[in-house]
């Protein structure tokens, strides 16, 4: 599956510009951004925005495998509106019993009025809230350039270190 937010960039112009049904040729993935492989761990999804598309990947994954890691996604938007695949995500928990959704709009007061999820960014107050002990997970971080380096600020002043972090940032998208 591809997944991508629909600004008005030279790439989306490009592909907006094809004919359906035209021939694309996709290189990768690369990297490994992976869920790991120690279950005694929780593992802690960070997303920004479209940066929920490798989390996704790694939810379903580790939800046909049938995996016993705990699984904890908090995601970010600014609005309700623009949170991509948020309904598949609120349900993944009724075939997944180890996942937990923890949903954020940073800009309430733009979106829907009865928003029953978490407001403004993720701090260490809101991730303590969901996880009392922020030593024991391994945290993935995803979303657009600053966003990674942001969060990753937050978990060193919670006292998480980067050896605990995995992160992918990307830009121009």
């Amino acid at each position: 599956m591809v997944a991508m937010r629909n600004r008005d960039t030279a790439f989306k112009r490009a592909i907006h510009a094809l004919p359906i049904g035209s021939a694309v040729l996709f290189q990768g993935p690369f990297g490994n951004f992976t869920l790991h492989r120690n279950t005694g761990r929780p593992a802690v999804f960070l997303a920004g925005g479209i940066g929920i598309t490798p989390f996704r990947s790694m939810l379903w994954q580790a939800t046909t495998v049938r995996s016993p890691h705990r699984l904890f996604l908090f995601y970010a938007n600014r609005r309700p509106e623009e949170a991509a695949i948020l309904e598949e995500l609120r349900n993944v928990k009724d075939i997944n019993p180890h996942c937990k959704l923890i949903a954020a709009v940073t800009h309430p007061s733009e979106g829907t009025p009865d928003w029953r999820g978490e407001s403004g960014h993720f701090t260490t107050q809101i991730l303590k809230k969901w996880l009392p002990d922020l030593s024991t997970p391994i945290f993935y971080l995803a979303g657009p350039a600053g966003g990674g380096t942001s969060m990753r600020l937050t978990l060193n002043a919670a006292g998480v270190s980067d050896d605990e972090n995995r992160t992918e940032e990307f830009a121009g998208y």
